[in-house]
């Protein structure tokens, strides 16, 4: 006697359970690895778990009532935006392949008319609660199939009049579907790129005192910047990660300069004072918003990090300078009658005033061309 065994619905699948944990360590990888991804490095530990773990799901047999009841691929979508290109591109892949999966499944299920009455009560559950996603990964076909309907319509054009009208109908109703999911699906996709790397809660140590030093002060430098800018400025501080600005400046300077208390220690020094300098502001807005990049400081000099106010002071020094050196009076006569007694030589100038009453002599004074030798007689 033959027994037929079913599992138990209220059991998890054993499947889904395995696709999930193979998820959860990509994403756990990955979470680690875009925190590292501002220490400047090619590659990371992090990294390199995440993409076995992406292989892995690539090689991971699935289906429609699995992706569809598990949600992971709703889920891997996040990673096509991560900071890591190779985690990026391979994630951007293994979704490509689910979607072909679950597309090709989904019409051969409306072609043999079985979508319907051979879906379990679990999966019609699931489908239920996702129609939104069965909708976004059907809009891939829709064209297609709307225009294999449009090539029945001609080729049937000669039948009645009544059912070319009814399969226009159709069509119409098809590309109506089609342009309502496109658009979603730009919505989508609009929000998803303008969101960036997750912001950091708290600063990424690199286990050097030193350095660690150096990222403390320049993100409490920058977490100033918040109370410093204007009121409308400060929603758009809110997207900027100070934590994240922080290291990657510190990671600049340590690639290019090495350690700070070697001989690169006064380029430190500059960088670091400007940046926490509570007269510049400006510089220090610059750098968090971007508009100054890592690279780019290690190249700027004192001068150019300088607060807009000072930059204006430096100008109008150096025009103050150059107008009192063109208008220079013209050169003075020199004569040879008095000798100097510093260098000996008999080159002078000499002009007179008189500094007492009037019945007294005028005093002379005299100055010495050759070493600027000033002296005065009555």
């Amino acid at each position: 006697m033959s027994r037929s065994f079913m599992r138990d619905p209220t059991r998890p699948d054993p499947m889904e359970t395995e696709l999930k944990e193979l998820f959860e360590a990509a994403k756990k990888a990955a979470d680690a690895a875009a925190a590292a991804a501002g220490g400047g490095a090619d590659s990371s530990p992090e990294e390199d778990r995440c993409i076995d773990a992406l292989k892995a799901l690539k090689k991971f047999p699935v289906n429609y009532q699995i992706l569809v009841s598990t949600q992971v691929g709703k889920r891997l979508r996040q990673l096509t935006k991560h900071p890591r290109k190779k985690i990026q591109s391979l994630a951007a892949e293994l979704v490509e392949i689910w979607k072909n999966i679950i597309v090709e499944e989904t019409l051969k299920s409306k072609k043999n008319g079985s979508s319907d009455t051979n879906e379990s009560p679990r999966s019609g559950h699931v489908a239920e609660t996702s129609e939104k996603k069965v909708q976004r990964v059907n809009s891939i076909k829709l064209e297609k199939v709307s225009k294999s309907e449009n090539l029945k319509v001609e080729k049937h054009a000669h039948s009645s009049s009544q059912s070319s009208e009814k399969k226009a109908n159709i069509v119409k109703r098809e590309h109506a579907k089609v342009e309502h999911v496109t658009k979603e699906e730009n919505k989508q996709t609009n929000r998803s790129n303008s969101m960036g790397p997750p912001k950091l809660t708290s600063l990424v140590y690199c286990k050097d005192p030193v350095r660690d030093k150096i990222r403390e002060l320049l993100s409490e430098a920058l977490c100033k910047v918040p109370g410093e800018v204007e009121d409308d400025l400060r929603g758009e501080v809110d997207g900027y990660d100070p934590y994240r600005v922080a290291v990657s400046v510190e990671s600049a300077m340590f690639e290019k300069w090495g350690r700070s208390n070697g001989a690169q220690k006064f380029k430190y020094r500059s960088i670091m004072f400007n940046i926490k300098d509570p007269k510049n502001p400006d510089f220090r807005r610059k750098v968090l918003f971007g508009h100054v990049t890592p690279e780019r400081i290690l190249e700027l000099t004192p001068e150019e990090m300088a607060s807009t106010e000072r930059q204006m002071e430096n100008v109008k020094i150096k025009e103050k300078a150059l107008f009192d050196c063109e208008r220079a009076g013209a050169p003075k006569a020199t004569t040879d009658q008095f000798k100097c007694g510093r260098c000996q030589k008999r080159k002078c100038t000499y002009y007179q005033l008189q500094t007492r009453s009037a019945d007294e002599p005028m005093t002379t004074f005299v100055t010495c061309v050759n070493c600027d030798n000033h002296w005065k007689f009555c």
